[in-house]
């Protein structure tokens, strides 16, 4: 799958994740807000290839985010990053096949930005590490880290702070109402509880901790959100993933969730996916040592 191909292009996964469930514990003197969030990696995401370029420069090919220039696409950003970290003279050429809606909360453009930063450094010959490659994420954004390290996990601080989750296997109905809030808005909102209790791993193992901080401002000021919980109730508990407009129904197999995306309404964007405790960058990366 990422061997190199006809003209030396290489292709990468880029997976989705979902937070099974988020709270602001917090706000620290910086202004950035101290998060709880459990990360799920998913089976399905974007797809990246790449090329190595001897010139040194890093080109995006085919279209970006509409409204977002070349030079603020993160995957541009990433292989800049990168590139001035290790002091590297190469280049690469990019391609990003997008799956993943923008601005859903399913970590899209962090996720394009980790494989980027992984897949060049085993590209470029740099071997970095994950520690390192994992604090270049984060200067990228809160969620690259967890997509670098490639395990889903338990998160403090910003969201960086990683501690691996051996998850029980579980099939995910995903719906996307189609709405781009940006997050700093939503961080903004008056109703927005900023300073919930903190919870323990064995809250969220019992099951006793499922909520979002951010699904009660987005279904009250948000219709079509509103819209996609109230058809997903028909399946399931529906539940909000990140700060996106995202929304997910998990199932123990997959014929389950088979079986209810067939019983949704018509029109609605809804799709199924499996949860994976190792990313499918992980299991490429560590292929491509073969």
């Amino acid at each position: 799958m990422n061997a190199p191909a006809a003209g030396g292009w290489s292709e990468w996964p880029a997976p989705a994740k979902l937070n099974l469930f988020l709270r602001i514990t917090g706000r620290r003197a910086d202004g950035y807000h101290e998060l709880q969030t459990v990360f799920r990696l998913l089976d399905w995401g974007d797809r990246i290839r790449l090329r190595v370029r001897d010139d040194g420069r890093v080109v995006r090919h085919g279209p970006s985010l509409p409204g977002v220039a070349e030079s603020d696409d993160l995957t541009v950003q990433a292989a800049h990053l990168l590139k001035g970290d290790a002091n590297s003279a190469k280049g690469a050429d990019i391609v990003v096949e997008k799956n993943i809606p923008a601005g859903g909360g399913f970590g899209g453009g962090s996720s394009d930005a980790g494989t980027v930063l992984c897949a060049l450094d085993r590209l470029w010959g740099l071997g970095l590490g994950e520690e390192r490659l994992a604090a270049l994420g984060l200067r990228l954004g809160a969620d690259v880290p967890v997509f670098v390290r490639g395990r889903s996990a338990w998160a403090d601080g910003v969201g960086e702070r990683l501690r691996p989750l051996d998850l029980p296997p579980a099939w995910y109905v995903l719906a996307d109402p189609g709405v781009h809030v940006p997050t700093a808005a939503l961080f903004q909102s008056p109703d927005l509880t900023r300073n919930a209790r903190p919870v323990k791993i064995a809250d969220f193992v019992a099951g006793t901790v499922l909520d979002n901080a951010f699904e009660p401002v987005l279904r009250r000021r948000e219709p079509s959100v509103q819209a996609v919980f109230d058809a997903l109730a028909r399946i399931g508990l529906p539940r909000l993933t990140g700060s996106g407009s995202g929304c997910f129904v998990e199932f123990a197999d997959r014929a389950g969730a088979e079986d209810a995306l067939a019983r949704l309404p018509r029109g609605l964007r809804a799709w199924v996916a499996a949860g994976v405790t190792e990313s499918p960058l992980r299991t490429a990366l560590a292929g491509s040592r073969t």
